[in-house]
């Protein structure tokens, strides 16, 4: 009897379920895993089902949009196609040793096994085995220090929004909206529609710099009209935009009372006398996304930049490992959607034994150029201000995990030599803590002076030592113990 090849989708954000629900309908078993409660990512997000909410704070296309994955995903799991493995946070993917006997009625072993720890505790973990991977892992958020911006009161942009939709809570009852980027603006209105009195948006891009990218972004009418309508929904709540400005510090005590914001001249540094202080209890602050790339670095997979390179269907240099999503470059759901697709049909066709049939996916292989280019526009005119660092005094916080200031990192560069992020780290433990540098790794290269390469760690996450302890033992497997 023939076994179907199985596929380890991990991520199940648009990306993953695109490809997920594609490598199903071409005769592919495959296992989603993600370490949310419920598919969709960040973009999908919903109330959490104990909640019992009736409706979702996503704006209406974005409903629209996620019925028929979320039905897909559904029909999927009833025919025991698709297994969803929810909260579920994978710490490593390795491959399997080469081997197998190759005589027929002898399985030969999956070539790849994905460790997970489950639930809340993490104390615990699961192995999936699978024939290939496809990593559709996201992004995460810039972290850009500030004096003050470890106040209480002081989030993320896309924390902010995750509350909103996710929890139905707000961080605040006055906000100022700050930093760079497409997210602000949703998260603006997400605020203000809630009822919190968003007392500025600040952005640090002005717009001559729009004006001058008018083509690429007159090409994408629907974005327009999207952005076009938040604009006029802040409008109604009189919501004052300030552009080509900054946050430069937030003021407190115990927690958030107000922040300071200055204008920027045409080479991104702050303007003297321009500052203005706005009072508020809650600053939600992004400057754009950066990939994940933790599992593709592990697995040895070639990253640009940031990035992990992929080829036209999506697959990475590493036989059997593919990767969609924000994990090969930040452009958005529709990106994602489209990226999931072709990776999925090209996985399974791969898996399957048949040539993909490039015509099988022109319509999301013109989407996807289409979405690479316009966020390629919108990068060019979102960037964090040039002069950034100048504002990082050296008694403020980088990294909160192990408390390192931007005077120990100076004094790392300029004192000791340091032309790296690697040896900053060695030389301050800045990026040693919790997060591994997730958080602070983009501050301190922009600190030190040097890029942000990957960092080829071993795990993607922190793993008791119990659990790397049992590891390979017999009986730790997952729903493919096979």
């Amino acid at each position: 009897m023939t076994e179907r090849p199985r596929l380890a989708v991990i991520g199940a954000g648009p990306a993953g379920l695109a490809a997920a629900l594609a490598a199903a309908a071409h005769g592919v078993d495959v296992t989603l895993v993600d370490s949310a409660r419920e598919a969709g990512g960040q973009f999908f997000r919903r109330p959490e089902p104990g909640l019992e909410a009736h409706r979702s704070g996503a704006p209406r296309q974005h409903r629209r949009t996620w019925r028929r994955p979320a039905r897909g995903l559904a029909a999927y799991q009833r025919t025991g196609a698709i297994t969803f493995l929810r909260d579920h946070h994978v710490w490593l993917v390795e491959r399997a040793v080469p081997g197998g006997t190759g005589r027929p009625g002898v399985r030969r072993p999956r070539s790849f096994r994905v460790h997970a720890l489950l639930g809340p505790g993490q104390e615990e973990s699961v192995a999936v085995r699978a024939d290939a991977v496809l990593l559709a892992t996201g992004g995460y958020e810039r972290v850009l220090p500030f004096p003050g911006w470890t106040l209480p009161g002081v989030v993320t942009a896309g924390g902010a929004q995750a509350m909103l939709k996710g929890a139905l809570v707000v961080p605040g009852r006055t906000a100022v909206v700050a930093g760079t980027g497409p997210l602000l603006l949703p998260v603006a209105t997400g605020l203000a529609a809630a009822g919190v009195g968003v007392a500025a948006l600040v952005e640090s891009a002005g717009p001559g710099a729009f004006a001058r990218r008018a083509r690429a972004f007159a090409a994408h009418p629907a974005k327009l009209a999207e952005g076009a309508g938040h604009a006029v929904r802040l409008l109604r709540h009189r919501t004052p935009l300030l552009t080509r400005h900054t946050v430069v510090e937030a003021h407190g005590a115990d927690r958030l009372a107000a922040v300071t914001v200055a204008a920027l001249d045409a080479d991104g540094r702050v303007r003297p006398g321009s500052g203005r202080r706005i009072l508020c209890d809650t600053l939600a602050v992004g400057h754009g996304m950066l990939p994940h790339t933790d599992l593709a670095e592990a697995l040895g997979c070639r990253c640009d930049a940031t990035r992990v390179h992929v080829d036209d269907e999506q697959r990475t240099d590493v036989p059997g490992v593919w990767a969609a999503g924000e994990s090969t470059g930040i452009g958005g759901a529709a990106l994602a959607l489209a990226e999931g697709h072709i990776a999925g049909r090209s996985a399974a066709a791969r898996l399957t034994g048949r040539e993909p049939d490039p015509r099988l996916w022109r319509a999301a292989a013109k989407s996807r150029t289409a979405q690479r280019e316009f966020f390629t526009a919108l990068d060019s005119v979102c960037a964090p201000p040039a002069h950034w660092p100048d504002l990082v005094t050296d008694d403020t916080v980088v990294c909160r995990c192990e408390e390192v200031t931007g005077g120990a990192i100076r004094e790392a560069v300029d004192g000791l030599g340091a032309g790296d992020v690697r040896t900053v780290k060695l030389l301050t433990r800045a990026g040693m803590g919790w997060c591994q540098g997730r958080m602070c790794g983009p501050a301190v290269a922009g600190l030190a002076g040097c890029e942000l390469t990957p960092s080829r760690a071993s795990f993607a996450r922190p793993v008791p030592l119990g659990v790397l302890a049992r590891a390979g033992e017999p009986g730790e497997a997952g729903p493919d113990p096979t």
